[in-house]
């Protein structure tokens, strides 16, 4: 074993600058679009008329702006040395207004990748700084715009490189962004960039957490990372061992955990910043419910350290990922810890069960069955279903904090990933008024939910022969997303709840202009949510 690894360094920094003092940087990116004028672009006319005239004729001639189009123009001498061009396109956001569409819907899907793409050409070039103008692609909500492009050029410019031999010359990393701006919008612009850098921190951390192989990142290790993340943000934590878990009745989580030698630990977080506490958080006691007092927002993430399939064990193909089956946990760690940077007024509660599900002597068998916290009994049909069991305790844990709403978060089923493919979420809720403002919470935030049924009529297809509930779907596999979310809303009582299966987002695809690897869902998502609790919990 090497060691939990070390925090990766982030030094990144974004500032804004006036044109005047941007359009003298060395290296200047600017977006073009197909319908728009180079001229139309405010910044063309702080650039030196030496610049002008031949940037202009270049734009003509050499670049149509294809939305993957990228070109270099060196300039003689002076300032700027290099203009890169970046292709968007056919229309600009302000033309798109004019068409009636809403500036939100450019700002929030379009400038993740726009800043993504700018660092990554950035780091190919090994270029360590550039400037780009705050211009109409960034939408008309200056802190939003500043937020959005600053937290998606920290995850374009992050890499996991901790076990790889430094090579010659460092690692390609972009070291200072300037964002050309009207002074006048400097506070605000200022203002999204520090909630940027938090959030673009934080999920960094969670990628870093989710990446570090199995070895290296046991129930234990897990444990220990949320204790030091607590620390350093201000969170509360208290981490149950396993003869608290026997006590409790855990049976799903220790069942789980009996193939390994790792032993199991439940980690509690609490954040408390509601505009009036509850004079306890701890489950089962206080009055969170009662006038004048927040009820807590509940999250769970799923902490399989790793996952082998236990006796029903993973093929050769699908077994290498498997590390990063605490993708849940690792985004209610680093979510948690954005809250308390941000100082958000909510009372949060995380909740993660961390285990690793192992082929042993000791194994949990199919067939077994197991009584979980609430008293319901779970009937094994496939060990390889384990997220759901061990997330069957500590959603009814959660349940004992009075939430105003819980959400759990798990890397749950393969069969998500074939209904939505690598660019959503699967979203289940209890509550058909939440849909809505839940997928909306996604669009955002960036990390895009979307719905599929947890109607009734699923209910008798995991419904146990000798046991309350079967942890898979009888018959065959179609419905598994749907089966899963099914098991776990048999735990959730009449607590306001959602399940966010989020395997499909578990690792980047190239066409997000990210590094391979974990991919850090979750994290925003539990930012937006969090803004948007006080409405959630009214609706």
């Amino acid at each position: 074993m090497h060691g939990l690894p070390e925090k990766t360094p982030q030094n990144m920094k974004i500032t804004p600058l006036t044109h005047r003092e941007a359009a003298r940087t060395k290296n200047v990116f600017l977006g073009l679009f197909q319908k728009e004028p180079l001229a139309k672009e405010e910044f063309f006319s702080y650039l030196p008329e030496s610049t002008r005239k031949p940037l202009s004729g270049f734009a003509k001639k050499e670049f149509r702006a294809d939305e993957k189009e990228t070109k270099s123009l060196w300039l003689a001498k002076g300032r700027p040395e290099r203009i890169v061009l970046f292709g968007f396109g056919g229309k600009s956001p302000r033309q798109t207004l004019r068409d009636g569409a809403g500036q939100a819907k450019w700002n929030y899907r379009k400038t993740p990748l726009v800043a993504r793409r700018y660092v990554q050409y950035a780091r190919s070039e090994r270029i360590t700084e550039f400037t780009t103008p705050f211009g109409s692609y960034l939408g008309t909500n200056k802190k939003d715009g500043a937020a959005v492009f600053t937290a998606n050029a920290l995850m374009a410019n992050f890499e996991f490189v901790k076990y790889k031999e430094r090579p010659m010359g460092g690692w390609p990393e972009v070291k200072t962004i300037y964002l050309a701006a009207d002074k006048k919008d400097f506070p605000e612009i200022q203002k999204g960039i520090k909630e940027g850098t938090i959030i673009g921190e934080e999920t960094n951390a969670a990628r870093e957490l989710t990446n570090t192989p199995g070895d290296d990142m046991t129930p234990a290790r897990l444990a220990e990372a949320a204790t030091h993340t607590a620390k350093r943000t201000g969170l509360r934590v208290k981490i149950l061992e396993e003869k608290e878990m026997r006590r409790l009745g855990m049976g799903g989580v220790l069942g789980v955990a009996r193939g390994s030698d790792e032993k199991p630990k439940f980690i509690i977080l609490e954040y408390r910043h509601g505009s009036k506490e509850p004079a306890s958080l701890k489950a089962g006691r206080g009055s969170p419910s009662k006038a004048g007092r927040q009820k807590p927002l509940v999250l769970v993430g799923k902490g399989v350290t790793f996952d082998t399939g236990g006796l029903n064990l993973k093929p050769e193909t699908s077994i290498y990922e498997m590390h990063m089956d605490m993708s849940g946990g690792a985004a209610v760690i680093h979510g948690m810890a954005a809250l308390a940077r941000l100082k958000l007024p909510i009372n949060v509660i995380g909740l993660i069960p961390a285990v690793e599900n192992m082929p042993s002597g000791s194994s949990y068998h199919p067939g077994d069955l197991l009584k979980t916290m609430s008293g319901k009994t779970i009937e094994v049909l496939n060990t390889d279903a384990e997220g759901r069991v061990i997330l069957s305790d500590a959603l009814h844990y959660g349940t004992r904090y009075q939430p105003g709403l819980m959400v759990d978060l798990a890397t749950l089923t393969g069969s998500a990933h074939v209904a939505l493919g690598n660019y959503a979420s699967a979203l289940f809720t209890n509550r058909e008024a939440l849909q809505e403002k839940l997928i909306e919470v996604g669009k955002i935030s960036g990390d895009y939910v979307w719905p599929l049924p947890l109607w009734d009529e699923y209910l008798p297809e995991i419904q146990g022969t000798f046991g309350d509930v079967a942890n898979i779907g009888k018959g065959d596999r179609r419905g598994g997303a749907i089966h899963g979310a099914k098991f776990l809303e048999q735990f959730v009582g009449k607590t306001r709840w959602a399940h966010l299966d989020i395997a499909p987002r578990m690792t980047t695809t190239e066409s997000e202009f990210l590094a391979k690897g974990a991919s850090g869902v979750g994290v925003r998502y539990i930012v937006e949510l969090a803004k948007e609790y006080p409405s959630l919990v009214l609706s």
